[in-house]
């Protein structure tokens, strides 16, 4: 994919347009453009749009899924907590709370070392506040963060045993 400079630089190419003539069609200063081009200067996809359609271009931004790339383990636990999060609600984390509880006190007794100590702090001012949404992004989010989080999640037992093994069996 190519940076918003590569996709100015290309245009301005194609169409003959000098740092100096886009200033003036654009009102953008020449040197701001020109720290635009050598990447000094960021150039959000708004702006962009906005300097190729002085040359007569529009911008066209392609998103397409893409499968991350995730180790056995933390695929099994996406899964894992991807369930979890069908069945959390408010009432549910009510419910569910003191086994949350026993779990974090477990996980301190066990846990050392960063990053998991903050991500158990984590955990427990999620759960304090009642945060449905944001531990439905824990649950479910594949960033590295929620990866992360996942490794000392509290919420282990929740899921019934046919339930887990279901998932289970659509990991392997």
């Amino acid at each position: 994919m190519s940076s918003q400079s590569d996709v100015l630089r290309e245009v301005m190419h194609r169409t003959g347009t000098t740092q100096s003539e886009l200033s003036r069609l654009s009102g953008v200063r020449q040197s701001s453009i020109s720290q635009m081009l050598s990447d000094k200067l960021n150039l959000s996809d708004e702006q962009l749009e906005r300097l190729l359609s002085c040359m007569g271009y529009r911008l066209e931004i392609v998103r397409r899924p893409v499968v991350p790339e995730l180790t056995r383990s933390e695929r099994r636990s996406w899964l894992l907590h991807s369930r979890l999060s069908t069945h959390l609600t408010r009432p549910s984390l009510q419910s569910w709370r003191p086994h949350i509880e026993r779990n974090l006190e477990r996980l301190r007794d066990g846990v050392s070392g960063q990053p998991h100590v903050r991500n158990l702090d984590r955990w427990e001012s999620l759960i304090r506040r009642g945060d449905v949404p944001g531990i439905h992004r824990v649950l479910t989010g594949l960033d590295r963060d929620s990866i992360e989080m996942r490794e000392v999640s509290p919420l282990s037992g929740l899921l019934s045993q046919d339930e887990r093994a279901d998932v289970l069996g659509l990991a392997s």
